[in-house]
This record gives C-alpha cells, structure tokens and sequence, in this order.
C-alpha cells in the first residue's frame, strides 16, 4: 500500500530538485570528501596504537606526524561538513519554496467550487504544515541519506583492504538492518497520511472556531467547541502516536542487529588477533570501521521513516497541484478593452449537484446603462446569477454574453475587470487605507483615492484614524466597525468606476442616514452603467429600471416597482411584507 501512495510522489519531487542538481552534484563531491577523511582517521588512529608497544614505551616520533595528520583530517572534515549542509539546505529550501509557489498560485488557478468545497483551514495546513514537513523530510534525506550510502561503500573498502574475512561476516549480518527497517517503513505510510488528514481537520476546526468565536460565545458553544476540538484532538493524538511508536521501532531494531555484528566482529577479531594474524592497532581500526559502517543503516532507517511522513504530507501538496484547473481559456480568446453594457443571458442552466436543480432555463436581456434589481427568497439563486454573470461558475448549459461577446470566449481577468463588485461580505487586505482604495487601480493618484472616499462617505472617519490614508489595518482590524469596512469596500470600487456594476447587499452593514447618503452616491456612479442589485431590503431598488423576481432558479416576475405592485403578485406581497407594521 505504502509502495502506490509514495511512488507518484517521488517523481515530481525529483522534478522540482532538478533545477538544483549542480548543488547536488557539489553535496555529494562534498559528502565523499566528508566520509573519505573520516574513514582514513581510524587508521591512523590504529597506526598510532601500534606505536604504543606497551606502558612507558611509546614511539613518540612516530606517533607526532600520524597527529598532524589526524588534526588536518579532523579540520577538512569538519569544512567538507560544513559546504555539504550549506548545498543540501540550498537545494531543500529552494524545492519547498518552489513547491509553495506552485500549489499557491494552483489555488488561484482552481475553480471557486474546489475552495467552496473544501475546508479552508484544510487547505492552509496543506499549504504551510504539510509543505513545512516535506521540508524536514528532504533535509533529513539529504543531509543523512547519501552521506550514508557513501559511508557504507568507503567502509566497505577499507574492511575489505584490512581483512576480506571479516569484512565479508559484516557484510552478510547487516543488510537485515535493512529489512528490519523497510518491513516497518511499509506499514506506516498510511499512519503517516492519516496524521497529516487528522492534522488538517484540526487546522480547519481551529481557524473555524477562532474565525467565527463571537458567535461561538454569544451561542454559548464553547463547550460543543470544546468537545469537538477534544474529538479531533484525540484522534490526532492517537494516529500520531500509532506512527511515531511503529516508526520508532526502527532504531532500536536495526540498533540490535548492529550489536551482533558489533559483537561478532570483536570476537573473531580478538582471536585472529591472539593467532597473530592481527594487530592490536588493526582490530580498533576494524571495530570502528564496523561501528560506522552499522551506523547509516540506523539513520537510513530514520531518514525512512521522515521521508513517509513527508511523502504523505507531498501527496496532499500534490493533490493540489494535481487538481483540474479551471476551464481553461481559448487560444483565441477574446480581451475585453471596453463594453457597451449589454447583457444577454439565454436559455442558462445550472446547479452545484446534479441532483438539486437550481437555475432552470433561464432568459434575460439587460440593455446598456439599464440598472436591474434581483429579487427574491432566500435560495431562489440571486447569488448564483452573479457567480456566473463574474464566471466564477460555468454554466451547466446556455450562454450569456457581453456586448454580444459570449464570456466563454473572452479572457477571465478582462471580463471580470468590466465590473465593480461591493459585496455584503467585505474583505480588506492587511496594508494601509490607502493601499486597499486602490486595489483595483494601484496606479490610482492621491487626489482620485481622496476623491472616491469622499463619494463613499469614508474620509471623515480615515482622517480621525491615527495616520490617516496610512493607517495600517486588515479584515479582522478591531478599531474599525463593519459599516466603515464596507464603506471602504465602495470606496474601492468609486475609484476605478468600471462600466459595469454588481451590488450585492452592498449596503447591509452601514446604518440607515448613511445608506441613504451612499445611495445617493450608488445613483450618480450608475449613471450610464449597467448594474445589477441585489438587495432585501425593496426599499432600495425602487428607482431600478428592471427588477427580476426569482424564486427557485426562475423568473416569475419582471418590471418595474409601479408595474410590478399592480400587478399585485409575488413582488407586491414581498414588497408589503416589509412594511406590515408601518
């Protein structure tokens, strides 16, 4: 199982290592340098054993130059070292950011339905905790795995130059370290992935619960909260430990098979060297050599076990990168540069499932600078029409055109860039004021930023902030309330003033003196644009020049206010409803 899950992975990680293989190539001149002085520092040692001829007697001039050499061996190792990590930790962090560029900009890539379905706590886990353990894991591969196999092959010559007898039992009782470690290894690929699923659903509940907490307390869920983060917690808790105790039982495994032939060697050692086939210098440079040639099978074995928490932390990278994109645009697709503001919307179909039916043939025809007002209950698809009006969703069937150009054939960026958005949902993004006035016009001067708050009735309070059009704030900056954020929202959009105009709710979290003021505002900047508003509140939409009365995917009702009150049908009920009490 561990074998099908892992092997799609280590193709596109070598994919993105090959860009890097002159570092590659520089770590492994390095690790040879490395392992090649370490190995010849066991033999001088041993020569300066055997310089020792017994208490009191000691081959001084003999011993001073195998010293010197020992230092120079110890100081070249120690750079070699050094260069080696310094390649590995180029190569790692340049593959992992790489990575995290690719599977973010995927994200911006995919169709809103993939974020839309997908928890968004999961999907930053996946981005930042899962690509942070590949990142542990290649640093561990790197660093340890081919400096091992380095280690295990010049060991292995200097054995077999010393004594092949020997060398051969140690070659014979060590590669069970090996399937001692791959049996284990096999089996906890899946504990691994799992740890990594239960860690993002842990991330998605955190980012949940913290996101929405004063609901959470004004509900008094904290207890519900508390027992959910408990339920995920003890499952993470459970799978992680699972992994980590059947991963851990490598190490002392391949420790214990390391022991025997550890011991093996010093018997058969000791006795060749009491028959006098064997120096006392070449025994402890034999002992060590087999110490260190037992030594990277333990931490091959541990470099296993991070490389299957990593492989499955890169296959729910990958499962990102892998992901259909969005419909993907024509060659020949069309740039939008300026509309007339005509909109026709023919026989569209569509639903999220198959199997709930949403939009239903439906026909609309929107006439240039013509303001049309989407009403109806909650569920009947208002927002749904936008989504695909902004082709966040393709039609199922149908299409729907602008200036008589079906937007499947004009490119996303210029046909979204054809409309202004407020929605009731508003997003600032952390930077200044002014930074987030010009989101849509970063080349926007002073004097027009100032200008469209103004027309959104937002100088006043920015002016009172501390630094003004310079005040640093995000979506979640407590100083300032709704009302003023989604002010700045229009503010936005007054800046750039494109030709067309999507009013969803835009004015739900302002108070009634000031929505009055901005519709004023929302009426000059119509003026010659086409719009569509969205809005529960009827009293807003009665100088529309359209309203759509939707209820289940379908156009029940269309006129004006006057037209659509004598008729006395669904609008009119809706309409008088809001006003029972008055």
């Amino acid at each position: 199982m561990a074998k099908d899950n892992s092997k799609p992975v280590l193709k596109p990680l070598m994919r993105y290592a090959k860009p890097y293989i002159w570092l590659f190539v520089l770590s492994m001149i390095f690790a040879v340098i490395s392992v090649a002085t370490t190995l010849y520092a066991p033999i001088l040692v041993g020569d300066g054993i055997d310089l020792i001829i017994q208490k009191g007697t000691v081959d001084f001039d003999g011993l001073i130059p195998i010293l010197a050499k020992l230092c120079v061996m110890i100081a070249v190792t120690g750079v070699s070292q050094w260069l080696m990590s310094l390649c590995t930790n180029k190569i790692t962090f340049n593959v992992t950011r790489d990575i995290r560029n690719d599977a973010y900009e995927k994200l911006n890539r995919l169709p809103l339905s993939y974020i839309d379905s997908h928890p968004h706590g999961d999907i930053i886990s996946r981005i930042i905790t899962d690509i942070d353990q590949i990142s542990d894991g290649l640093l561990m591969g790197f660093a340890q795995f081919f400096t091992g196999i380095c280690t295990i092959f010049g060991t292995l010559g200097f054995m077999l130059s010393i004594n092949v007898k020997i060398s051969l039992i140690v070659v014979v009782l060590t590669p069970l370290s090996l399937f001692v470690a791959r049996f284990i290894a096999k089996n906890t690929f899946s504990l691994f992935h799992q740890q990594s699923v239960a860690r993002g659903d842990m991330t998605s509940l955190v980012e949940e619960m913290i996101g929405n907490q004063k609901t959470v307390a004004a509900f008094g869920y904290e207890d519900e909260a508390q027992a959910q983060f408990e339920k995920v917690n003890l499952k993470l808790r459970d799978v992680g430990v699972k992994a980590v105790f059947f991963s851990s039982l490598t190490n002392p495994s391949t420790r214990f098979v390391n022991g025997l032939v550890y011991t093996s060697v010093g018997i058969i050692g000791a006795l060749s060297v009491i028959g006098g086939g064997f120096t006392v210098g070449n025994l402890s440079c034999f002992l060590t050599y087999a110490n260190q040639y037992t030594k990277p099978f333990n931490e091959i074995s541990g470099v296993i076990t991070e490389l299957q928490s990593a492989f499955a932390s890169a296959r729910r990278v990958f499962d990102i990168i892998d992901e259909t994109e969005e419909i993907p645009e024509s060659p020949d697709a069309k740039v939008l540069t300026s509309v007339d503001g005509t909109v026709d919307i023919d026989s569209v179909y569509f639903s999220y499932n198959p199997e709930v039916k949403l939009i239903e043939d439906f026909n609309l025809h929107v006439k240039p600078g013509e303001r049309t007002a989407i009403v109806g209950p909650t569920g009947c698809g208002k927002t749904t029409m936008i989504n695909l009006l902004m082709r966040f969703y393709d039609a199922d069937s149908g299409e729907i055109k602008i200036s008589g150009v079906p937007i499947r054939d004009c490119t996303r960026n210029s046909m979204r860039s054809m409309y202004g958005m407020v929605l009731q949902e508003t997003w600032l993004k952390t930077g200044t004021i002014r930074e987030n006035i010009c989101y849509g016009k970063p080349d926007a001067t002073d004097e027009e930023i100032i200008s469209a708050a103004k027309s959104a009735h937002c100088h006043g309070f920015i002016k009172r902030l501390p630094q003004g059009y310079d005040t640093v704030i995000s979506d979640n900056f407590g100083t300032i309330s709704a009302g003023q954020k989604q002010l700045l929202c229009i503010a936005r959009v007054m800046l750039s003033l494109p030709p067309m105009l999507i009013l969803d709710e835009a004015t739900s979290s302002i108070d009634t003196r000031t929505e009055i003021i901005v519709q004023r505002a929302f009426a000059k900047m119509m003026e010659g644009r086409t719009s569509f508003i969205i809005a529960h509140r009827l009293s807003t939409i009665k100088e529309a020049d359209n309203i759509i009365v939707m209820k289940s995917g379908h156009i029940i009702e269309q006129g004006n206010h006057e037209q659509l009150m004598e008729k006395g049908g669904f609008y009119a009920e809706l309409y008088n409803s809001q006003f029972a009490v008055q």
